[in-house]
């Protein structure tokens, strides 16, 4: 009866449930080696693009943090244009008046300095010019988008020694304003790049997992239909070799008589 245990040994019914539990009709290479290969390229290529989505997503977060930042020095610059347009006024205006003034715009130009030097992103400084421009990975391939890198210190937007006791020139101010204004402006330019680039990676992830599902996943229907099948030769080859051995036996029973 050996012979008819190795018919179900051959049957291949290991390879049928394990893909049907699965729902995987490719889980080795001999289920298809070229598909196999294609397969794992594409999974390659998902996570290329989900890891640079994920890239994607921390440069917009920084993005945000440092326009943020950003806005709030530009309200710090346009009190200080305020007071030094009052500071301007000499017919009304005296030096005790400035000297209020100044102190105030002092306290501004304080709070413009922390800002830039607490303004962070993953312990990166944003605004201080220390950490320069900034490179996203947006994919698996070797592509990326530059942060541009911003400086809203005193000494470089150049009213470090803006002092309305003494001389003075508002357009000082006007053109600080002008530099926030540009790092802004390139801020949100990279903002909208890497935005597009992430809905772009995630049409790539989708329409990839979609051609990966449609290589791979298994048509459960059809290979419960072969399995069911399969297990219908089997009845019969066991049913036809118990037959054979039967009609051995009838013979060698006859020989003896």
């Amino acid at each position: 009866m050996s012979s008819i245990g190795g018919i179900s040994q051959g049957s291949g019914y290991q390879s049928l449930y394990g893909k049907i539990s699965s729902g995987k009709q490719l889980q080795t290479a001999a289920d298809g080696a070229a598909e196999l290969a294609i397969s794992e390229k594409m999974n390659s290529q998902v996570r290329g693009l989900e890891q640079g989505s994920k890239n994607v997503s921390s440069g917009i977060d920084a993005i945000k943090i440092q326009d943020s930042a950003l806005g709030e020095v530009t309200d710090y610059l346009q009190r200080i244009k305020e007071l030094a347009v009052a500071a301007s006024n000499t017919f009304t205006v005296g030096d005790s008046d400035r000297a209020i003034y100044q102190k105030e715009i002092d306290q501004l130009k304080e709070g413009i300095q922390n800002v830039a030097s607490v303004t962070t992103y993953n312990e990166k400084n944003l605004l201080d010019g220390s950490t320069g421009d900034l490179e996203i990975a947006t994919d698996g391939n070797g592509g990326s988008v530059k942060i541009k890198g911003a400086d809203s210190t005193l000494e470089a937007l150049g009213i470090k020694d803006f002092d309305v006791t003494g001389d003075f020139d508002l357009k000082d101010i006007d053109k600080a304003l002008e530099k926030v204004s540009s790092m802004r402006s390139d801020a949100g330019a990279t903002q909208n790049s890497l935005e597009h680039l992430y809905n772009i990676n995630q049409i790539g992830v989708y329409n990839v997992t979609a051609s990966q599902s449609r290589l791979e996943d298994l048509d459960v229907a059809k290979a419960v239909g072969n399995l069911d099948k399969q297990r219908l030769l089997d009845t019969i080859s066991v049913m036809m070799q118990k037959k054979r051995e039967e009609e051995e036996e009838n013979k060698m029973g006859r020989l003896f008589q």
